[in-house]
């Protein structure tokens, strides 16, 4: 009996956060000068002419990055909090609420800003134009130190993310030469291979972050805080739709399995 309600709201959400997201980025970066909202674009054309960018190719990468950060398998931590939070009868603006405040963290709708400092590192210490034996060697010297090559691996995946790939057909199209996008390149021919060596990952493949913070810089979209507030609005299709189903088939309140100590113990190599 409540999906007709949480469907409203979840169509009202989702129409109004391209407005939301442009004003904090005009707010924040560009001095309060707000941009009124074309009703004679699509919904990603506008979000783009919203945050002030007139260059049609980017919003086509727009379109594409509304898409791809959509929620797309439901386990990850802002789909799976916006579902468990709304599960307890929620309503969907304090639900999504929930799933961003998960987003915010640096494992998850920050991945695309490590991977970023980690290219710019790259580049300082290696240079320009550098020998995949050169990557490789960085790329171990990553690892050898405690740290992940970011943008790597995937929770569920088990193959190159189609995310990455679309996103790479995308750069070959309009920004073939594209210093950032080259390294990016790159690294998905010698990364992998390191990762394997090293036995650091079942998936050494490249996720959708590999490619996407590469992507906004080029067009100039270069304020980084601002891709996980991008990432949220993306991020609202998925989440939402499967909060209007939950209510829809009128699924239970979500409950964690409970485990005991013993348990702790006895599945835990780390527990001392």
């Amino acid at each position: 009996m409540y999906w007709q309600y949480t469907y409203e709201d979840c169509m009202n959400l989702i129409a109004a956060l391209p407005i939301v997201a442009s004003r904090i980025y005009r707010h924040t970066y560009k001095n309060d000068k707000h941009i009124a909202p074309n009703p004679n674009l699509d919904y990603g054309a506008n979000f783009a002419h919203l945050l002030g960018f007139s260059n049609p190719t980017f919003s086509d990468l727009v379109r594409l990055y509304l898409v791809i950060h959509s929620d797309h398998e439901g386990g990850n931590v802002s789909a799976h909090t916006t579902h468990l939070v709304g599960s307890a009868l929620s309503d969907p603006y304090l639900s999504f609420a929930a799933g961003m405040n998960g987003l915010a963290g640096p494992l998850h709708g920050l991945a695309n800003q490590e991977v970023l400092k980690w290219l710019d590192d790259v580049q300082k210490e290696l240079g320009g134009a550098v020998s995949n034996e050169q990557l490789a060697e960085f790329c171990k010297k990553t690892l050898a130190s405690g740290q992940v090559i970011p943008g790597y691996g995937h929770a569920v995946l088990r193959k190159t993310d189609p995310r990455y790939s679309c996103q790479r057909e995308f750069a070959l199209k309009h920004l073939p030469n594209d210093p950032l996008f080259k390294l990016v390149s790159q690294l998905y021919e010698v990364v992998p291979k390191v990762l394997l060596d090293a036995g650091k990952a079942k998936n050494p493949w490249p996720n959708v972050d590999a490619h996407s913070g590469c992507l906004l810089r080029h067009y100039n979209l270069t304020e980084e805080n601002f891709y996980t507030v991008m990432f949220g609005v993306s991020r609202a299709f998925g989440v939402l739709a499967q909060l209007v189903w939950s209510r829809a088939l009128g699924l239970p309140l979500e409950r964690p399995k409970s485990v005991t100590t013993e348990w702790i113990k006895k599945n835990n190599e780390w527990y001392d």
